[in-house]
Formats: structure tokens, C-alpha cells, sequence
């Protein structure tokens, strides 16, 4: 069947990036990207266009970078592209005006099993709650966020060993194959929709703020080893080290109990053990990065820096 639809991509981050390629790979006429504005970035404050923009440049599609949605200038150079078709991938919420233009509508890919773990950071948050497993969804998008009716859904298994690293790679790709399964549905009039089960929205997945990351470490022990995991390699779980902030990437539940030490204390042999006490148990450190220093694992650390 000739694809004939008229795609306008909508996407920022690396996660969108397979998404897009795999449309472009398999023929999809995506006549433009929407994406965020080129941001500025490190100490000369350079601006870094997003990874959306590099990748829609290297198949030569026209870009689009608004800073408002609403603008009466993007409205209309949107109009103008006669998209039949809006796919979304990480991007930002979308006014009516815009997810209700094309005549095929408007979907969006999630990295979760909706209606459960809604939001900004989905994937980070199914690690931190201690999900044995999440998933993909695609839906149509309408008002009220991430509550559109589902075209496809596919679980995904979280490995005790995952940290957001592994399963964001796993779910990106993923996703990408999702994306363009819902893609040739749509243009072959094959989808079935179904309304989401709001009996089933039982975790929220907001946006990860600097707080979030912070151990708290009166919790107990699975909660901080699972906080960690869902927080590494970024933005990193952190506490105060010898009075400097120190980001923890890898840690394991140890069998230890070390005597006298309340929550938030620590226990080091010296060479290759670090050991907090955390409500209910001990948390073995394996990963981490002091301020201002590189990234080590515990025995490097141990052997070049004196704990207090």
C-alpha cells in the first residue's frame, strides 16, 4: 500500500530520535519536526540544538522550533503543512488547537502502561516504586494529559540489575517499533481503540526534581536501593558526605548489621566496603561520585579519599 500520509513529527530527546529514524527508514512522508528551541549549554552558554533537530536535519526534513505553541505564526505554518497525522514522542503538552488539527489525529507514545505512572517521568519512577515490570503505550491524544484512549500497549519486564540507563535504552527502541506499528495501523484504518481504566492510575510520574533525588535515609532499605536505581546514571541520587554533596549510581542490600549506627551513618572498612544504615537494614554503596570529582567505583574511592 502506498503510504500517503502526511506525518508531522513532534519530539525532543534522545528518546524520540529511534521513533523518527525507523519512520524515515520505512518510508513515512514526514513532511516536517517540531521540536524545542536550541538551548544553550555549558560555560559559553553555546547554543546545543536538541537531538530531534540533528537527526531531522540529517535526513534533510524542514524544522520547526517554536517557544509558543498558541503563536498565531505557528498555528499557521502547521495549517499549512496539511499533516494528516501527528505523532508525539517526549514532548511537551500540546494545546487543542494543535493535537485536533489533522484529520487522522494526533498520538503520542508513552513509556509506561497507561493509565498507571501518567506524567513527565515515567520510567524513572516505575524503578523507584519497585515495579517488577512497565511497558509501552500509544493513544490518542485529547485534553487532559496522558489520558487519551489507547491504540497499542507492550509490558516490558524491569530486571532486578536495571537501573533507568538500561531500561530507558530498552524502552526507546522499543518504542520506535511501537511507533511505527501504530503508524501503519492507522494508515490501513486497522485500530481499535480502548478508554483507559481509571481504576488502574494508581502511581503519578511527575517531573524529577532536585529534592526528589535527595536519600532520605530513615526510609527503608529497598526504597533507598530502588531511589538509586531509578535515579542512575542521571540525574543521580545524592546525600551529604563528609559535609559535601555525593551522587550514589550503584548500590546492594547487604546482610550486615553493623551495631550502634542510626539512620544516615556509615560503616567503612577502608578498602572496599561502604555501608550506610537506613531504616530497616544496610545499604552497600558500589558507585559514586563526590562534588566536584570523577565518578569511581567503591574500592577506587576507598583507596584515594580519607572518610571522616
Amino acid at each position: 500500500m502506498d503510504k500517503k500520509l502526511r506525518i508531522v513529527f513532534m519530539g525532543t530527546p534522545e528518546f524520540a530520535v529511534p521513533s523518527l529514524e525507523i519512520l524515515v527508514k520505512n518510508g513515512w512522508n514526514v513532511v516536517a519536526v517540531v521540536t524545542a528551541p536550541d538551548r544553550p549549554q555549558g560555560r559559553g552558554q553555546k547554543l546545543i540544538p536538541s537531538p530531534v533537530k540533528v537527526a531531522a536535519l540529517g535526513c534533510n526534513i524542514p524544522v520547526l522550533q517554536p517557544t509558543n505553541l498558541k503563536s498565531e505564526n505557528f498555528i499557521e505554518e502547521l495549517r499549512n503543512l496539511k499533516a494528516d497525522l501527528q505523532i508525539v514522542v517526549a514532548f511537551r503538552m500540546l494545546p487543542e488547537v494543535v493535537w485536533n488539527m489533522p484529520p487522522r489525529g494526533t498520538f503520542n507514545l508513552h513509556a509506561s502502561l497507561l493509565p498507571n505512572y501518567r506524567g513527565a517521568a515515567p520510567i524513572n519512577w516505575a524503578i523507584i516504586k519497585g515495579e517488577k515490570e512497565t511497558g509501552l503505550t500509544t493513544f490518542f491524544l485529547k485534553h487532559e494529559i496522558d489520558t487519551g484512549s489507547i491504540i497499542f500497549q507492550e509490558k516490558e519486564p524491569i530486571n532486578a540489575e536495571d537501573n533507568i540507563g538500561t531500561l530507558y535504552e530498552r524502552l526507546m527502541n522499543k518504542g520506535a517499533q511501537l511507533v511505527l506499528k501504530t503508524t501503519e495501523a492507522i494508515e490501513n484504518n486497522n485500530v481499535v481503540t480502548l478508554p483507559q481504566n481509571e481504576a488502574l492510575a494508581i502511581h503519578h510520574a511527575p517531573k524529577i526534581f532536585k529534592e526528589t533525588c535527595e536519600i532520605d535515609w530513615k526510609k527503608p532499605v529497598t526504597d533507598i536501593h530502588n531511589l538509586i536505581r531509578g535515579l542512575s546514571p542521571y540525574p543521580g541520587a545524592w546525600t551529604i558526605l563528609d559535609g559535601k554533596t555525593c551522587k550514589i549510581y550503584k548500590s546492594e542490600i547487604s546482610d550486615k548489621n553493623p551495631e550502634g549506627l542510626l539512620p544516615g551513618e556509615y560503616r567503612s572498612d577502608g578498602k572496599k566496603e561502604l555501608l550506610f544504615q537506613t531504616g530497616n537494614g544496610t545499604l552497600k554503596i558500589l558507585e559514586l561520585q563526590m562534588e566536584g570529582k570523577k565518578k569511581l567505583v567503591i574500592e577506587e574511592f576507598l583507596r584515594g579519599y580519607k572518610l571522616l
